[in-house]
Parts: C-alpha cells; sequence; structure tokens
C-alpha cells in the first residue's frame, strides 16, 4: 500500500526539526502526527515543553511552534503493510525535498531523527544528494511503541537531555 506523508508543521522562526519516518496507520487515520495511543512523541514534547499532554492536538501543535520547532517526516511518500518502519520497501522511498526546505527555513539550527529509521532514509534519500553546509543532526530513541528496548523514563530523558539545550539557544 502506498501511503504519504502529511505536511510539515512548520513556523517561519523554526531553529529545531523533528523528523520522523512515515506516519503510522493511525496517525494517518486520524490525518495527525503520533497519534498511536502509545507512541511516547507527546506525552515526552509535552513534558519537554509544558504543555497538558492531554491538551487537544491544535495546542499541541502550537506549542511546537511557539517553541520554534518544525516536525516533518524524511519520507514523502512509500509503500508500506502495517505501521512498522521495517516494513517499508526500500525500493519504494522516495523523500521530501529538504532542500527547499531549509531554504525556506533559513533559522533552523539542528535536526532531530525520531529513531534509526527517520536517519538512515535521511541519509540515504537527502545527504547523498545534499548542497550546502550540513546541519548538526542528533539521532533520539524511537517513540514507536514497537520500541521498546528503553522505558519511557529513559526516552524521555534522551529526548529531554537533547532538546533542552537547543530550546535555551
Amino acid at each position: 500500500m502506498r501511503i504519504s506523508c502529511f505536511k510539515p508543521v512548520e513556523d517561519k522562526h523554526a531553529r529545531l526539526l523533528i523528523l520522523g519516518s512515515m506516519p503510522g496507520q493511525a496517525s494517518l487515520a486520524a490525518h495527525q502526527y503520533y497519534a498511536h495511543p502509545h507512541n511516547a512523541f507527546w506525552p515526552i514534547l509535552s513534558e519537554i515543553l509544558g504543555v497538558e499532554k492531554n491538551a487537544p492536538y491544535a495546542l499541541k501543535i502550537q506549542a511546537l511552534k511557539n517553541a520554534h520547532i518544525a516536525l516533518w517526516d524524511v519520507l514523502q511518500f512509500c509503500s508500506r503493510e502495517g505501521s512498522l518502519d521495517a516494513h517499508i520497501r526500500t525500493s519504494s522511498e522516495k523523500a521530501n525535498d529538504f532542500q527547499r526546505f531549509f531554504n525556506a527555513h533559513p533559522h533552523i539550527q539542528q535536526v532531530f531523527f525520531n529513531g534509526s529509521k527517520a536517519q538512515n532514509c535521511f541519509n540515504r534519500h537527502v545527504l547523498r544528494k545534499w548542497k550546502g553546509a550540513l546541519l548538526p543532526c542528533i539521532r533520539l530513541p524511537s517513540t514507536s511503541p514497537a520500541h521498546a528496548g528503553q522505558s519511557y523514563a529513559q526516552k524521555l530523558e534522551a529526548w529531554r537531555k537533547a532538546l533542552g539545550p537547543a530550546l535555551l539557544k
């Protein structure tokens, strides 16, 4: 099944960019980033940004924008059965236009990957063709419920440690 990503959550003053790979089935059905009820993304970002974790989606998106955080996915489209990144068919991957995105968002200073699949796709599809200086990039533990190798507390600590200093700049 061919699936497409969402438009980016963006702010013209964005300084940070968080990249996932591709929305899962629950997110696609809800038309919302990280909509699976067991995904740790919104609970983690809510704690870091000081937003009620049960706040409506629109308020969470606004909190990202207020913190000058952009949110997007590396892949524009791909073929995948189910929601697992491991089921994405590599031959079907098409990356978003990051040259255009970074040109339109000149204040972005750092990129954070939500898991290894996002980083691997970015490295494979974007860095190979990259023109210009590369921004600092950090891979964070995936917030997906399928990534059970770390506890919520460990994921929160890693995300807080990475994003905290970047938010203070």
